[in-house]
C-alpha cells in the first residue's frame, strides 16, 4: 500500500513531523507479508482555511519544490512545495513524485476541523480532493491547546490508518482528537457535523449607522475554533461535543457529486422545461 502525507500547516509544521515519524514505525512494524510505503508532498508554508483552493494555475502553470529532510522519518522521501493543499494532493495523486498512492493522510492540523469548518478547512481540501482521483483519504486534527498533544492524535490516526487500508476506494474519514494525553483518552467515537461555524458574527454596528468607505469589521468567533468554544447546544455525538467529552470523533464524510434526489429532479425537469420555453420564444 502506498501512503501520501500532506497538510495545511506546511512541511516544517510539527504535527507533520509527529505524523511523519508515526507512518515511519507503522511501516517498519507491520506484519510480514504487508509492504507499505510512503511520501510526503506539503506545502513550504501555512496555508489553513484555503479549503479545496488550487490557486491560479492558469496564470502560473508552474511549481517549485524542494526536498526536505524530516528528522526520525528519514525512510519517507519529503517534498514542500508552493502550492495549497489541494494541489499538492493533486500533484502527489498524479504520480509526480515518486510513486502513485492508494491512500492519502492529511495532517496532523494544528487546531480541530469539526462543524461547519470542515468546510473551509485544508486539512479536510486535500483528502477531498484526492477522493476525485481514486484515493481513499484520512483528515487528522487535533485540539489546539498548551501542550498540544499530536501524539495522541498520531497513536489515533495509524490506528484509523490500518482500517482505512481494507476500506473500499475513495472511502473518506474525518478525525478529530481531543488535546488530551493518550491515557486520558477516553475512546473513539462516531461523530456527527455539528453546524458549529467558525465566524459567529461581525460588527456589529453601533447603533446601526451607515458602513464607511473602509475600514475594519471585527469578527466574533463562533464554537468551531481550532480551541473549541462552547458546544453546549450541541447533541452528545456531535464532532465538537465529543471532543470537548474527551473522545476522538471519526466522521465519514464525501467530497461533491450530483444531487439525485428525487424531489430535486422534478424540480430540474421543470425548470429546464420553462428555460427552454423561454428561450424559444427570445429567438
Amino acid at each position: 500500500m502506498r501512503i501520501l502525507l500532506t497538510n495545511d500547516d506546511g512541511i516544517l509544521a510539527p504535527g507533520m513531523a509527529i505524523l511523519a515519524r508515526s507512518v515511519a514505525r507503522w511501516i517498519e512494524e507491520a506484519p510480514s507479508g504487508r509492504t507499505h510505503e510512503a511520501l510526503i508532498v506539503a506545502p513550504h508554508q501555512n496555508y489553513s482555511g484555503m479549503s479545496a483552493a488550487v490557486g491560479d494555475v492558469f496564470d502560473r502553470p508552474t511549481v517549485k519544490y524542494r526536498r526536505h529532510r524530516i528528522a526520525g522519518a528519514e525512510s519517507i522521501v519529503a517534498y514542500g512545495l508552493e502550492a495549497p493543499p489541494a494541489l499538492c494532493a493533486i500533484l502527489g495523486a498524479l504520480g509526480s513524485f515518486d510513486f502513485q498512492p492508494d491512500v492519502l493522510v492529511s495532517g496532523i492540523n494544528a487546531g480541530a476541523n469539526v462543524g461547519r469548518s470542515v468546510l473551509h478547512s485544508g486539512t479536510v481540501g486535500a483528502v477531498l480532493t484526492g477522493a476525485q482521483l481514486g484515493l481513499s483519504g484520512l483528515a487528522v486534527s487535533v485540539q489546539w491547546g498548551e501542550n498540544v498533544h499530536y501524539d495522541t492524535a498520531a497513536a489515533v490516526a495509524v490506528e484509523v490508518l490500518d482500517e482505512l487500508l481494507h476500506a473500499p476506494s475513495r472511502t473518506l474519514l474525518n478525525l478529530n482528537v481531543p488535546n488530551l494525553p493518550v491515557e486520558e483518552l477516553r475512546g473513539v467515537r462516531r461523530g456527527r457535523i455539528s453546524n458549529a461555524g467558525i465566524v459567529k458574527a461581525a460588527g456589529p454596528r453601533a447603533g446601526g449607522e451607515a458602513l464607511s468607505d473602509e475600514g475594519e469589521l471585527p469578527l466574533r468567533l463562533g464554537a468551531a475554533t481550532p480551541e473549541l468554544g462552547d458546544v453546549s447546544d450541541e447533541d452528545v455525538d456531535e464532532d465538537g461535543a465529543l471532543l470537548v467529552a474527551g473522545y476522538a470523533s471519526l466522521t465519514p464524510i464525501r467530497g461533491p457529486h450530483e444531487d439525485e434526489d428525487p424531489a430535486l429532479l422534478g424540480l430540474m425537469d421543470k425548470a429546464l422545461q420553462a428555460i427552454t420555453r423561454h428561450l424559444e420564444r427570445s429567438r
